[in-house]
């Protein structure tokens, strides 16, 4: 099993989403939320439109769109890998929703994933990856990928194979405003 980027944002999140999702077998139903099948909807109908001035801006040199990457332990479609004038690559990520001033962890985490699957595949460093709110006329974010990043990625990836693998019950997460709207508020003991 490899994972995917929502695995490693879950997992941070709280430990717990991993227990409950893939040692107990109990589904979250995200499938069914708006954002989620809005934001597929316009991954798609993005994929059609042209945001080349965006990438001219940022001294893309070329693109590589809807890119399907693996290693040994994770897996994910990045919307674009972008190779860059400076000879690193970056992946961009368009968000259907706006920008306010703040950029979700998970949406940095989400690229600091997207960045190993890069380096790996591509065989090239990744130093910054970009994020287009859609919502906000594709406004555009630079994000900075640290080392210290892409390693907190690679041990929560440790930590999720050792929960599966040992039926192991981890410590919930030590915010307790993010149980208010957990999927699993029902069947944890938070």
């Amino acid at each position: 099993m490899t994972l995917t980027p929502s695995h490693i944002i879950e997992y941070l999140f709280c430990p717990r989403f991993t227990y409950f999702e893939y040692v107990l077998g109990i589904p979250q139903y995200e499938e069914k939320s708006f954002k989620v099948l809005k934001g597929r909807e316009t991954h798609e109908l993005k994929a059609a439109q042209n945001i080349e001035y965006l990438r001219k801006r940022i001294g893309v040199t070329a693109k590589y769109i809807n890119q399907y990457l693996t290693n040994g332990y994770l897996r994910g479609e990045v919307d674009e890998v972008l190779e860059l004038k400076d000879g690193t690559m970056a992946p961009l990520d368009l968000k259907f929703a706006e920008y306010k001033d703040r950029i979700f962890d998970t949406y940095k985490t989400q690229l600091y994933c997207y960045a190993i699957l890069i380096e790996e595949n591509f065989g090239k460093k990744v130093n910054k990856g970009y994020l287009v709110y859609v919502r906000s006329k594709n406004f555009l974010v630079e994000v900075d990928i640290e080392e210290k990043e892409k390693i907190k990625v690679k041990k929560a990836a440790e930590n999720i194979y050792e929960i599966i693998a040992k039926n192991f019950y981890p410590a919930a997460t030590k915010y307790k405003k993010r149980c208010i709207s957990c999927t699993y508020k029902n069947v944890c003991t938070h």
